[in-house]
C-alpha cells in the first residue's frame, strides 16, 4: 500500500464538506466546508437547489485538495457519502434537474402514504424493502414529481428522465453524465428496492407508478463508479466508494461486527445496529436496511431514525434567537434551573421511529413563568437523549443479543460533554466518543481506499479506531426513570394532540 490521497465528499443536509485523507492510515490532512441553504416553499416542504448541491461539492473538493497541497495525480480515489432519501429527477440529454431536490425531511406526500397504508399496502412494502410507508423515503417523492411537474410523466415513460438520490446526482454530474449508478445502501432507502433479492422490485414500481427506465444501476459500496471529468480537479480521478451518510458513519465507526451500534447526531439522529447477514424484521417499527454491500455480500442493520436532533438547537438559535451559537447550548443547559421539568418534543417535520407520525408537530411542555433560554436549551438537548433511549429500547425488543452495551457516537452534537453525559445517564450504558469525529467522511474515504487497493481490509481498518472519551452513566436510577417517564408523557400528549 503506497501513501496516497483519498478525497471524501460528504454532502449533508445543511452543509457540504470534503476531507483529504492520507492512505493507508487515513489521517485527515485537510478539510473544506460550504453551508447549504434549505428552502421551505410551503408548510412541511423542504427543498435544495440541485445546482447548489453540485457546485458546492466541486468547490469543496477543489479546496480540500489544494489545502492538502496535492494534485489530482496524487488522488487514488474519491468516496462519496450523502444525505439519503433526498430525491431528484433530471433530463438525460441536458443534465438539467426538472425541479428542486425534495429533501428527506419533506412531508408533502404524507396524504399519499396514508392512502397507501389504508389500502393495505404497507405489509408488502415493509416485507420487501424493510421500510414503512412514510414520506421520508423516495418512492412517493418520485411519484409526486412525475404527477406535478408539467410533462414529467410522459418524459419519464419515454426514457428521457433519470432519478437519483444525491449520490447519483453528483456521480452523474462529476462524470459528465457517463455514469448513472448508486450503491446498495442508498438504493435501500428508496422504497423501491428489494433488500433481500438485491434488485429493483417490479411490483413496487407498479404500486407507486414509476417507470423502471428512470432508475440507476445498483453497485457495491466499494467499487468502480467511473472517472470524474478532467475539469473537476484538473485531471480525471477515480470514484471508488459510495454510501449513504448513516451507513458511511457506521463504516467510519468500524461497526463491522453484528451487535455493534453507532448513533450519529447531526440535523437528525440515526442509530444503526449491525445485524450481520440476517435482515431482522422489526416488531417495534424500526427500519430494516442495508448497512453495506462488499464483494456482492450484504450486511444488514436495524435503524432508528430521529428527524430532529441538532436542528432543534438550530431552531433555538435561528428561529427564536435565544442563543448566539449552537456550541453555547451545553453551557446553557448546565446553568439551567434543574427544578423545572421542561420537555421539548421536536416534531417539526413529524416524528420518526418508533412513532412514525408524519402529522405530529413540535410541542413544549412544563413551561412556567420562570422558564427561559437556559431551560429551552436543556430541553432541546435532553430530547435527543430521550429519543435515543426510545430507539435503543425498541432495538432490544427486536435483537436477541444485548444491543448497545456500548454506543459509539459521532456528529456535530457529540462535541458537547453535557449532552453526551446526559445521554449515557439515560441509556444507563457507556457512550464512546471517537478521536475522529468526522466518521461519515472517514467511512466514505475508507470505502474508496479499499476499492482502490490503498487501505487495509475491514479488520485492519477496525484496529485503527481510537477512543477520545468514554462517558459513564452516573445519574440516580430513580431520577433517571422519573425524567424518562415525563418524556413519555410528553410524547403521549403530542401524539394525542396530533
Amino acid at each position: 500500500m503506497s501513501a496516497a490521497l483519498i478525497l471524501a465528499l460528504d454532502q449533508g443536509t445543511t452543509s457540504t464538506r470534503a476531507l483529504a485523507f492520507r492512505a493507508p492510515g487515513l489521517a485527515a490532512v485537510a478539510t473544506a466546508r460550504r453551508d447549504l441553504e434549505q428552502h421551505f416553499p410551503a408548510g412541511g416542504w423542504v427543498e435544495h437547489s440541485p445546482e447548489d448541491l453540485f457546485a458546492h461539492s466541486v468547490a469543496v473538493l477543489r479546496e480540500a485538495l489544494a489545502a492538502a497541497g496535492g494534485t489530482a495525480a496524487e488522488v487514488a480515489a474519491i468516496g462519496i457519502t450523502n444525505q439519503r432519501e433526498t430525491t431528484l429527477l433530471w433530463r438525460r440529454d441536458t443534465g438539467e434537474a426538472i425541479h428542486p431536490a425534495i429533501v428527506w425531511q419533506d412531508r408533502r406526500t404524507a396524504a399519499a402514504c396514508a392512502g397507501l397504508r389504508a389500502g393495505g399496502h404497507e405489509a408488502m412494502v415493509s416485507a420487501r424493502t424493510g421500510l414503512l410507508l412514510d414520506p421520508y423515503f423516495c418512492a412517493t417523492k418520485i411519484a409526486w414529481l412525475l404527477d406535478n411537474v408539467a410533462g414529467a410523466r410522459a418524459a419519464a415513460e419515454a426514457g428521457q428522465l433519470a432519478f437519483g438520490t444525491v449520490d447519483t446526482w453528483l456521480l452523474w454530474r462529476l462524470t459528465g453524465g457517463r455514469v448513472h449508478a448508486t450503491d446498495a445502501t442508498n438504493a435501500s432507502r428508496t422504497m423501491l428496492f428489494d433488500i433481500h433479492r438485491g434488485e429493483w422490485d417490479a411490483d413496487l414500481l407498479r404500486l407507486f407508478g414509476i417507470p423502471a427506465s428512470v432508475l440507476p444501476e445498483v453497485r457495491d459500496s466499494a467499487g468502480d463508479f467511473g472517472m470524474t471529468e478532467a475539469s473537476i480537479l484538473g485531471a480525471p480521478v477515480a470514484i471508488r466508494g459510495i454510501a449513504g451518510d448513516q451507513q458511511a458513519a457506521s463504516v467510519g465507526q468500524a461497526c463491522f461486527r453484528p451487535g455493534m451500534v453507532k448513533s450519529t447526531y447531526g440535523t437528525g439522529c440515526f442509530l444503526l445496529l449491525n445485524t450481520g447477514e440476517t435482515a431482522i424484521a422489526s416488531s417495534a417499527r424500526l427500519l430494516t436496511t442495508i448497512a453495506l454491500r462488499l464483494g456482492g455480500r450484504t450486511t444488514y442493520a436495524l435503524e432508528g431514525a430521529i428527524f430532529i436532533a441538532g436542528a432543534a438547537v438550530q431552531w433555538l438559535r435561528d428561529g427564536l434567537g435565544v442563543l448566539g451559537d449552537a456550541a453555547e447550548s451545553g453551557a446553557m443547559a448546565a446553568a439551567s434551573d434543574l427544578a423545572q421539568d421542561v420537555y421539548m418534543v421536536p416534531g417539526f417535520t413529524g416524528l420518526g421511529a418508533p412513532w412514525w407520525d408524519a402529522e405530529a408537530r413540535g410541542a413544549i411542555f412544563g413551561l412556567t413563568r420562570n422558564s427561559g433560554p437556559r431551560e429551552f436549551a436543556r430541553a432541546a438537548l435532553e430530547s435527543v437523549a430521550y429519543q435515543t433511549r426510545d430507539l435503543i429500547e425498541a432495538m432490544r425488543s427486536d435483537w436477541a443479543a444485548d444491543a448497545a452495551t456500548v454506543l459509539r457516537v459521532d456528529g456535530g452534537m457529540v462535541a458537547s460533554d453535557w449532552t453526551m453525559q446526559f445521554l449515557a445517564d439515560q441509556l444507563a450504558a457507556p457512550v464512546d466518543r471517537p478521536a475522529m469525529l468526522e466518521t461519515t467522511a472517514l467511512g466514505a474515504g475508507y470505502l474508496a481506499g479499499l476499492a482502490a487497493g490503498v487501505c487495509p481490509d475491514p479488520e485492519g481498518f477496525a484496529a485503527t479506531w481510537a477512543l477520545e472519551r468514554r462517558f459513564v452513566p452516573g445519574m440516580d436510577e430513580g431520577e433517571q426513570g422519573r425524567k424518562y417517564a415525563g418524556w413519555r408523557d410528553a410524547i403521549r400528549r403530542t401524539l394525542t394532540a396530533g
